[in-house]
């Protein structure tokens, strides 16, 4: 197995360059969308990181205990639901087959048990607003050639990343690493 490696921190012009990078992904194709947002998670998970990581000082300093209590019912409840994919078949069926309803369930999980513990507008600023960002920014941005280089040498195992443990968590790396396993094989495409 590969060890974890970070990824380098892209240049601005390359994460936001300018809009004839960015195009509407086609809605009507999901399967070439989730690729899309799966390879500029891969590419781009230190920019995203560092985002994250800003939008979370700055509301961490505006209100340290919400914060907190965001974070901690956010990370139970991702590992609940990781840890019941694992041991469920039906929810890991679910998991692979609709990964944005699966990550919409888990943010509303998330935003119900907050909202009893009284800490919503800080978690809809901390956790809500950097995914949001984050999802927009790997659903609209094309991908390029190193990009799609790299997404494939992490999907064939010789690298790995912090976001793909945590989408092979989530089931989306599975389907890519069993059709470069066959390629490599020679089989036939099923």
């Amino acid at each position: 197995m590969a060890k974890v490696e970070v990824t380098p921190l892209r240049p601005w012009d390359d994460f936001f360059p300018g809009s004839e990078r960015f195009a509407k992904p086609d809605v009507k194709d999901l399967a070439k969308w989730n690729n899309r947002v799966v390879s500029n998670l891969l590419y781009y998970q230190t920019n995203y990181l560092a985002l994250a990581i800003a939008v979370f000082l700055v509301v961490g300093f505006l209100n340290p205990l919400g914060m907190f209590t965001s974070v901690a019912v956010v990370s139970c409840v991702f590992m609940a639901s990781v840890w019941a994919g694992e041991n469920k078949a039906v929810i890991n069926n679910f998991k692979r087959q609709n990964p944005t309803a699966f990550m919409i369930a888990i943010m509303v999980a998330s935003y119900m048990v907050i909202s009893i513990l009284g800490s919503v507008m800080v978690f809809m600023t901390s956790i809500t607003l950097p995914l949001a960002l984050i999802f927009g920014h790997a659903s609209f941005r094309l991908r390029n050639v190193m990009n799609k280089l790299g997404n494939k040498i992490e999907c064939a195992g010789l690298k790995k990343s912090p976001m793909g443990i945590l989408l092979e968590s989530l089931g989306q790396q599975e389907e890519n690493f069993l059709k470069i396993q066959s390629l490599l094989e020679g089989k036939p495409k099923e």
